[in-house]
């Protein structure tokens, strides 16, 4: 049997319990393909798997993005076959490795103008977005011209954000922790930009939207922005938390949603949004699109070895990553 080098844990805790492993690949069984990967992303979700906070079954391969090229598919699998391209966001985990047997119903093919490096790095952050932007709306819906405001906006999937939110005719604005990341996030289409650092960010939400706040706020980072967030809010507006980067958001009593103006609350998470082939194909289709127009770029800012995982997840925890990082097999 073949084997393949991946990065593994057999223990929950920081970036120093990734060991480099070789494991065995076997062939694709019914409804899987084997893929030998070309680059893998990098995601906060990794982190979040690494310490625990999203438990898992032990020993576990981390890693939920890659593109590379299909070795063998299994019985039932249509819609791909050896030779090729492919590219995909999916549990279960596994993506760091060279090549690994998985489900095929959500990996996608990957058109060839969409380079394997750019996929690794937009697939996951690319249809997050996607989600976000197009199903997760406010209860009056978003119009061209309404303001939304994202944070962590300088990140993977912030970026894509702000430039695919520019193509929609939103007017995002975007919070950042730093006067660079806040620059970057106005080059790739954030209408505004506050360095949260610096600034109160719902005073100037306030500001920027005459007092009436924003309809949809789009939260990855918790605990820390989560009231601030419920501030920024217009009446019947809605949070979509989609991530904890700060922590879990704590406990809270509903009925501050009702004090507040009718909230809505949503804790969305992407693999909900890609449970069927179809509805994957679908959002793939639209991210792949407004990729090839050229109205959506992809930055690759970090590049790094498979054996230098642990370097890559220290950058991301620290915040000193922009746009995409990929980790090289």
């Amino acid at each position: 049997m073949a084997m393949a080098r991946a990065i593994q844990i057999s223990e929950f805790g920081g970036p120093e319990k990734m060991r480099l492993v070789e494991l065995p690949v076997g062939d694709p069984g019914t409804g899987e393909i084997r893929i030998r990967h070309q680059a893998c992303g990098l995601n906060f979700i990794d982190v979040y798997q690494r310490t625990g906070l999203y438990p898992n079954a032990l020993p576990l391969t981390l890693g939920m993005e890659a593109a590379g090229i299909v070795e063998a598919v299994g019985e039932g699998v249509t819609h791909l076959q050896a030779g090729d391209r492919a590219a995909y966001a999916s549990n279960p985990p596994g993506a760091y490795s060279e090549a690994r047997v998985m489900p095929a119903k959500a990996v996608v093919r990957l058109p060839e103008n969409i380079a394997f490096d750019t996929a690794a790095g937009m697939m996951l952050k690319g249809l997050t977005a996607q989600y976000l932007l197009k199903k997760t709306l406010p209860v009056e819906g978003l119009q061209p011209g309404d303001p939304v405001l994202f944070h962590a906006a300088a990140g993977g999937v912030g970026l894509i954000a702000c430039q695919w939110a520019r193509a929609l005719g939103l007017q995002l604005i975007a919070t950042a922790g730093s006067a660079a990341k806040c620059q970057l996030a106005l080059e790739h289409g954030a209408a505004h930009a506050i360095d949260y650092t610096k600034e109160d960010f719902v005073a100037r939400v306030k500001d920027i939207t005459g007092g009436r706040g924003v309809k949809v706020v789009y939260d990855s980072v918790g605990k820390d922005t989560f009231e601030g967030s419920l501030n920024c809010l217009r009446p019947f507006g809605l949070l979509a938390s989609f991530g904890n980067a700060s922590g879990p958001v704590p406990p809270f009593a509903p009925g501050v949603l009702g004090a507040k103006g009718s909230l809505y609350l949503t804790r969305a998470t992407l693999f909900t949004h890609i449970a069927t082939r179809e509805a994957t194909q679908a959002m793939a289709d639209d991210l792949f699109a407004v990729v090839g127009s050229g109205q959506v770029k992809i930055r690759i800012d970090q590049r790094y070895p498979l054996a230098e995982v642990a370097q890559a997840h220290r950058d991301l925890e620290a915040r000193k990553t922009t746009g995409s990082s990929v980790l090289l097999p």
